[in-house]
């Protein structure tokens, strides 16, 4: 798969007229950090119907792709991005310093530091480039999600019914 190469994923499938326009977009740097934005996916699309998009794109090897891709998200209706990356994980960064839309970073577990490396890159922007860093892997990719749809709640009804409801069935010791 290139860094052009759009995945698209059908919506789930439910009763109500679901929205189709993303208004999450997913990037991850490599194809094999796919199995972490599923996480995400399955909870923006499955749980709170967001719909989402997801694209391999690296801020080292295809930066003229990213840049273009970040800077058009807004005009595409996109509202929040999320950055998933390992090692030296700059995406994140990368794409808070084309937007102003809230950019959630999600490092990935590499081979030597487990995370800790793209963790602390992630964390540390300078100021003026804010990225919202959530935890290593999967439950970091939950997480932004569920971050994702608390932003969106802010101003769409029925998602924030949906994460009522979601809030409640934890306290009633459910999971996410």
């Amino acid at each position: 798969m290139t860094g052009t190469q759009k995945k698209t994923r059908p919506a789930p499938k439910s009763g109500a007229k679901q929205e189709t326009k993303p208004r999450v977009g997913i990037l991850y740097g490599s194809v094999n950090d796919e199995s972490i934005v599923v996480e995400a996916i399955k909870i923006l699309e499955g749980t709170f119907k967001i719909p989402c998009e997801s694209k391999v794109l690296s801020a080292h090897r295809t930066p003229d792709a990213t840049r273009t891709y970040v800077k058009g998200a807004k005009a595409r209706g996109i509202k929040i991005l999320i950055g998933v990356a390992g090692l030296a994980a700059h995406l994140p960064g990368v794409i808070a310093s084309y937007t102003s839309l809230p950019v959630l970073g999600v490092p990935v577990a590499g081979p030597n530091l487990d995370g800790m490396d793209a963790l602390l890159s992630i964390v540390q922007m300078p100021a003026g480039v804010p990225v919202g860093t959530l935890g290593i892997g999967k439950v970091g990719a939950r997480n932004a999600a569920l971050l994702a749809a608390r932003i969106l709640a802010l101003e769409n009804k029925e998602i924030a019914d949906r994460l009522d409801k979601l809030i409640q069935h934890m306290a009633e010791g459910g999971r996410v």
